[in-house]
């Protein structure tokens, strides 16, 4: 009987924290699972191996003409490697069969991927990156029968950094032109509080438009993702609108202002910066149809995150909370209640005292009074008049000091 036909079932499974939804690695995490074997009958299996790879793969064509009835096709094409694990899961040692009886078998497996920072899985026109496992079944007399599980890798962008908050803004103006005339000038102004964004959060976008010609204008504003393929000093570039916004109409010689009119971002893939031949760029435009010449546009760069922005509440109570630790420990310095000073016998010896006793007798009564009438008009007496001039002035004779030596 062919083994093939014992083989009821196999497939490849990835343990997910949600049941409903496939799981998703970066850089560092444990991809673990189990290869599921069911055998309607007792089989021999020679080896059971497991691969995991991750390749940025691109690749286009392009056609040259070296000639008037000569034409030839250009290929370009590139990888980088990010995953190469093997493992096997079930091999005799000594080079002999492994049999297996019948029923339900599992395999777990587990591997780490790479502290080297991965790059977010992507599928475009020009190429792609993808991370799967492969399984590999060798069984003797049989054809080796394999499977390919893919899974998705995200490489976290933190949208909370200096360079990601700083905010963006930009001036742009061009000469409009009526039959090789100048007719005046159109010119974009705009800003936007920051660089990061993450999918579906709104952009409030300023922006002044200053229409000098003799015609109206239209104000748009326009997110692009710009995918960059690159092979063999060649690159191939394909653009794309994400999330449109239009303005009214600004007519002749008029200025209008956006006051932070909303731009939604759709749900988009992050920003791919760190592959050698892949790029995934955004950006937004901020642009002006200009009379008699060209569009007007202002680019103003974006990044698209996974980390979204923290709350300002968030930042004022983690500070918050460092400050009281810094309190805590200057309480624990410092004690509340100071220890009370040593007792006079304990400092001083009775033969210490006996000599160090006077030998006048005590004031009377009305000597007292006196004495604490005195200490009385000196605790209230008022400060000294302030005076301008120095009463104990420095000599003649002595040179002033300098004060940075």
């Amino acid at each position: 009987m062919i083994f093939f036909d014992k083989l009821h079932k196999f497939c490849v499974y990835l343990d997910s924290p949600e049941a409903d939804s496939p799981p998703v690695f970066s850089s560092g995490d444990v991809v673990s699972g189990k290869v599921v074997l069911e055998l309607s009958g007792q089989a021999k299996v020679q080896s059971l191996k497991l691969h995991a790879e991750g390749f940025a793969r691109v690749h286009w064509t392009e056609s040259r003409s070296a000639g008037s009835s000569t034409a030839y096709t250009q290929n370009y094409s590139d990888e980088v490697e990010f995953l190469n694990h093997r493992e096997a899961l079930l091999q005799a040692d000594n080079g002999e069969m492994t049999l297996l009886p019948a029923g339900r078998h599992e395999f777990p497996f587990s591997f780490q991927l790479p502290e080297e920072t991965l790059v977010t899985s992507f599928e475009g026109k020009h190429g792609s990156i993808r991370y799967w496992v492969k399984v590999k079944l060798h069984r003797p007399w049989a054809p080796m029968k394999k499977l390919k599980k893919e899974f998705t890798v995200i490489q976290p962008i933190d949208i909370n950094t200096p360079a990601l908050l700083a905010p963006q803004a930009g001036t742009k103006d061009k000469m409009a032109r009526v039959w090789y005339r100048n007719c005046g000038q159109v010119s974009v102004t705009a800003k936007i509080d920051r660089r990061g964004y993450t999918p579906g959060e709104v952009i409030p976008v300023f922006a002044e438009f200053d229409n000098s010609t003799s015609r109206s204008v239209v104000p748009k504003a326009y997110i692009t993702q710009t995918q960059t393929f690159i092979a063999r000093g060649t690159k191939k570039q394909k653009q794309s609108v994400v999330a449109t916004l239009s303005g009214d109409v600004v007519g002749a010689r008029r200025r209008v202002a956006w006051h932070g009119r909303a731009l939604k971002i759709p749900p988009v893939g992050p920003s791919i910066m760190q592959c050698r031949i892949i790029k995934v760029e955004y950006t937004l435009r901020v642009c002006v149809d200009v009379p008699g010449t060209s569009k007007l546009c202002l680019e103003l760069p974006l990044v698209m995150g996974t980390i979204p922005l923290h709350p300002f509440g968030s930042r004022t109570s983690s500070v918050s909370s460092q400050y009281s630790v810094n309190l805590e420990w200057l309480r624990m310095a410092i004690p509340e209640q100071p220890e009370p000073p040593p007792d006079y016998s304990a400092v001083v010896t009775e033969e210490q005292a006996g000599q160090c006793s006077p030998t006048t007798p005590p004031p009377a009564a009305e000597d007292l009074s006196s004495i604490m009438a005195f200490v009385e008009e000196f605790r209230f007496r008022p400060p000294p008049v302030y005076s301008v001039v120095d009463p104990n002035p420095q000599p003649l004779h002595m040179r002033p000091r300098c004060m940075t030596c």
